[in-house]
C-alpha cells in the first residue's frame, strides 16, 4: 500500500503558522485564527515586529467574535488556569487498580505522580475504548458499572486533584438510551466530574456547552487538538495534541488569546517529549502525562519526568504572574545564549520579573543570559532559580529548562521563590522499557480426560500466522507507532499480519465446542464455586438457572478466573491462543466462521502484564457485532488465525455477554 505522507513528519496542518510582520491585514488576521502556533522567527531582529503583529491580531480577533471572557469568571472554573498537569489513565492501569486485591489503589497511583512528576493536578480517566463495542454496552455503561467509581472521584478530589471523564462522540453502535447531551450531563452529575475531554472533538456544540453547565456549574470542556477561536470563549481548556513548534519557538495562539485558556501538550507515540514541553514552559500552559495509550506502554525517560516536575513547580508557586503579568515571548537575551539554542520568555508585574527559559541544542549552556543593554542587569536582585553559574547566570541543560528571577529596587521580595523545591536536571532520556510477560495459572492438580470430541494439536514445533486488525492497542511487544505524529486511516484501523513460533510440550486437546450455560450449572451444583468479585457474574441467569432455551448455548458473562475455575474442575485448563489456532487451523468446521451455534469469543491461557496493563488473546469471533464506528472492538465470527487483543477491566467489567471459553486437556505422549 502506498501512502501519501511520511508518519514520522509532521503534515501542513501540523505545523506552526508563519506570522508576516509589518501591519495586519484583515485577511492575515482571519487567516492567523487558524493557527495552531505562530511560528517564532529566526531574526532577533524581527521580533519586537513579530510580537505586535500577534497583539494586533489578538485584538482585532476578540473585536470580530465579540470576545467577552465570561466563561473564565465562572469561580467555579477558575482551578483550570491552573492545572499544569493533567495524566490520562486507563481506569485498570496496574498503577491505580489491583488485580489481585480487585480494588483501586489510587494512594499508589498518586505516590508515583508525586515522585516522578512533581503530583498532577487532574486525571482523565479513561474508561471504554479501546474494550466498547465487545458487546452492546454503551459508553456511559463503562462508567456507571463500575464498583466504586463514585469513591474513587471522592478519593482523588480529596487528594485536590479534578477529575475529567471523556466523550466518545462516535459512540453510535452500541446500546441506545437516551440522547448523548442528557446521558453526559448525568454522568458528569453521577460522578461530581469536572471536566470532559471530548475525544475526537475540536469543540462542543452549544447545546451540550449549556447542558453540561447546568449540570455541572463551572464544568471546564477540553476539546482534542485544534479549538477554534471564536470557541475559547466557552471552553476553558484544549488539548494541545500533535502541535509542532518552529525551529525558534513559537506562542500558542489559544494561549495568546486568552491567558486563562490552558493548553496540554502531548504527544503520546513520543519518546523525547523535550519540544512539548519547551513550548510548554516558553508559553506558560501545562502537559499531558501519557505513559499508557490505550494498553501500550509509552513511558516517560526520567529526563522529562525530571523536566515536568521542574517546570509546574515553578508554574504553580508563579501562576498569578504567569496569568497577570506582561508576557514577553522570544524575549532579547545574549548573543552567547541565542548561539547555543536558548530561548526564552519574559514574565513581568509589579517589579518581579521571571524568565523562562529553554535550551534547544544537545549541550549544556553556561553563561551569561540576559541581554547586555538589559535594564535587570544594572539594577535590583538577580535569583537564578535553577543551577547559577553567577549572578546573572544560569545553566540552560541541554534539551531542558531553566528559570530566572529579577526583583526590582524598592520591590519586597516575593514570598513564593523561598518554598520551591525544584529537583535538578536529569540527562537520562533513555525509553523505559516494559516487557509484557505471559501470567501463569496454578497447574491442574488433577488431570483429566479430554473429551472425546475434542480436536488433538500434535506436539513439536509450530509457525503461526496470526492476523488482527491494527488499533491503538498494539499487539504483544511495543507500541504500534513510535515516535509518530497522528497515525491516519487506513494504517490506523488496517488489516495486519505477523507470524509467531511456538513450541508444544506435549499434545494438546482443545474442547470442539464452548462449554454451555448447561455444563457450568452442573460445575456451580458439584463445586459450589463463587467468583472472588461477583460484580456481572452470569447475569444472564436468573435465580441461579440459565434461561431454558439457552441451556446448550455458549455460557457467557464469565471472566478469566471463572473460566480457569471450571476448566480445573473438568481436569484441564483453558488452552492459549496458539493452541486454539492450531485446533482450529484442523478443524475450521469447529472453530471458524461457519462454526455451529450462537458463536461467541473465546477467553485463552495467553493472559499478560507488563506491570501497568493487563491484557488477555481472544479467538473465535461472535455473532454481536457493533456497526458504526472503526473505533469498535471488530465484529462477527473470524477465521482460527485472528485475534484480539484486549484490555482486561477490573471488578466484573471482563465479564461480557460475547465472550465464552473451551476447556483443553494436556494429552500424554
Amino acid at each position: 500500500m502506498t501512502y501519501t505522507f511520511d508518519p514520522l513528519v509532521p503534515r501542513p496542518i501540523d505545523r506552526p503558522t508563519e506570522v508576516v510582520v509589518g501591519p495586519l491585514t484583515a485577511e492575515q488576521s482571519v487567516a492567523l485564527d487558524d493557527a495552531k502556533i505562530f511560528a517564532g522567527p529566526a531574526d532577533p531582529a524581527d521580533r519586537e515586529a513579530w510580537r505586535e503583529t500577534l497583539r494586533a491580531w489578538r485584538a482585532d480577533a476578540r473585536d470580530r467574535h465579540g470576545y467577552t471572557g465570561a466563561a473564565y469568571e465562572r469561580p467555579e472554573a477558575a482551578w483550570a488556569a491552573g492545572c499544569s498537569t493533567v495524566a490520562q489513565v486507563w481506569l485498570w492501569d496496574e498503577l491505580l487498580y489491583s488485580f489481585e486485591e480487585h480494588r483501586f489503589t489510587p494512594e499508589r497511583f498518586l505516590a508515583d505522580a508525586a515522585d516522578r512528576f512533581g503530583g498532577l493536578d487532574a486525571v482523565v480517566l479513561w474508561h471504554a475504548y479501546p474494550v466498547i463495542g465487545l458487546d452492546d454496552r454503551n459508553q456511559w455503561d463503562f462508567y456507571r458499572d463500575v464498583p466504586g467509581i463514585v469513591d474513587l472521584v471522592a478519593t482523588f478530589h480529596a487528594a485536590g486533584l479534578r477529575v475529567f471523564v471523556d466523550y466518545n462522540p462516535w459512540d453510535v453502535g452500541t446500546r441506545r438510551g437516551a440522547d448523548d447531551v442528557t446521558e453526559l450531563a448525568s454522568v458528569v452529575r453521577e460522578l461530581g466530574a469536572d471536566g470532559v475531554f471530548l475525544d475526537t472533538l475540536k469543540k462542543a456544540e452549544p447545546e451540550l456547552v449549556a447542558r453540561l453547565e447546568e449540570a455541572r456549574p463551572g464544568i471546564v470542556l477540553e476539546g482534542e487538538s485544534k479549538l477554534p477561536v471564536e470557541r475559547i470563549e466557552d471552553h476553558s481548556s484544549s488539548w494541545a495534541q500533535f502541535f509542532a513548534d518552529s525551529p525558534v519557538p513559537g506562542v500558542l495562539r489559544a494561549h495568546w488569546y486568552e491567558r486563562r485558556h490552558m493548553q496540554h501538550h502531548v504527544r503520546r507515540w513520543h519518546r523525547d517529549h523535550s519540544e512539548e514541553l519547551q513550548s510548554a514552559w516558553l508559553n506558560g500552559v501545562g502537559v499531558m502525562v501519557w505513559e499508557v495509550v490505550f494498553g501500550v506502554w509509552v513511558g516517560w525517560s526520567r529526563r522529562d519526568a525530571a523536566t515536568v516536575r521542574r517546570l509546574v513547580t515553578v508554574q504553580r508557586a508563579a501562576r498569578d504572574l504567569l496569568l497577570e503579568g506582561e508576557w514577553t515571548p522570544l524575549a532579547p537575551l545574549s548573543a552567547e545564549a541565542e548561539a547555543a539554542g536558548v530561548y526564552a520568555s519574559r514574565w513581568s508585574r509589579d517589579g518581579v520579573t521571571l524568565w523562562t527559559l529553554v535550551n534547544r541544542g544537545e549541550t549544556d549552556y553556561a553563561g551569561p543570559v540576559l541581554a547586555p543593554d538589559a535594564a535587570e542587569r544594572s539594577s535590583g536582585r538577580l535569583v537564578p532559580l535553577t543551577d547559577a553559574t553567577g549572578a546573572s547566570d544560569v545553566t540552560v541543560p541541554a534539551r531542558g529548562i531553566a528559570a530566572l528571577l529579577h526583583v526590582a529596587d524598592g520591590t519586597p521580595d516575593p514570598a513564593w521563590p523561598a518554598g520551591l523545591d525544584l529537583v535538578p536536571h536529569d540527562a537520562d532520556a533513555r525509553f523505559p522499557h516494559r516487557l509484557a510477560r505471559r501470567l501463569r495459572p496454578a497447574a491442574v492438580v488433577e488431570p483429566g480426560t479430554p473429551d472425546p470430541s475434542a480436536v488433538v494439536v500434535p506436539a513439536g514445533d509450530h509457525v503461526l500466522t496470526v492476523r488482527y486488525r491494527a488499533r491503538e492497542t498494539g499487539m504483544y511487544q511495543g507500541a504500534p507507532y513510535v515516535d509518530e505524529w497522528k497515525p491516519l486511516p487506513p494504517r490506523l484501523h488496517d488489516a495486519r499480519t505477523l507470524q509467531r513460533d511456538g513450541v508444544l510440550a506435549t499434545p494438546v486437546a482443545v474442547a470442539s465446542a464452548e462449554v454451555t450455560n448447561a455444563q457450568f450449572a452442573e460445575f456451580l451444583a458439584a463445586t459450589g464455586y463463587e467468583p472472588a468479585v461477583p460484580h456481572r457474574f452470569l447475569a444472564h441467569w436468573s435465580d441461579g438457572r440459565p434461561p431454558a432455551a439457552e441451556a446448550d448455548h455458549p455460557v457467557t458473562f464469565v471472566d478469566l478466573d471463572d473460566a480457569r475455575a471450571y476448566c480445573a474442575w473438568a481436569g484441564g485448563r483453558l488452552p492459549t491462543e496458539d493452541e486454539w489456532q492450531l485446533a482450529g487451523e484442523a478443524r475450521p468446521d469447529l472453530f471458524g466462521v461457519d462454526r455451529p451455534g450462537p458463536a461467541v469469543w473465546s477467553w485463552t491461557e495467553s493472559e499478560h502484564s507488563d506491570g501497568r496493563t493487563r491484557f488477555v488473546m481472544l479467538k473465535g469471533g461472535s455473532d454481536h457485532g457493533a456497526e458504526g464506528s472503526d473505533w469498535y472492538v471488530e465484529a462477527g465470527r473470524r477465521s482460527p488465525d485472528h485475534t484480539v487483543k484486549l484490555l482486561v477491566p477490573g471488578l466484573g467489567l471482563a465479564r461480557s455477554a460475547a465472550v465464552g471459553f473451551r476447556c483443553a486437556w494436556e494429552v500424554p505422549a
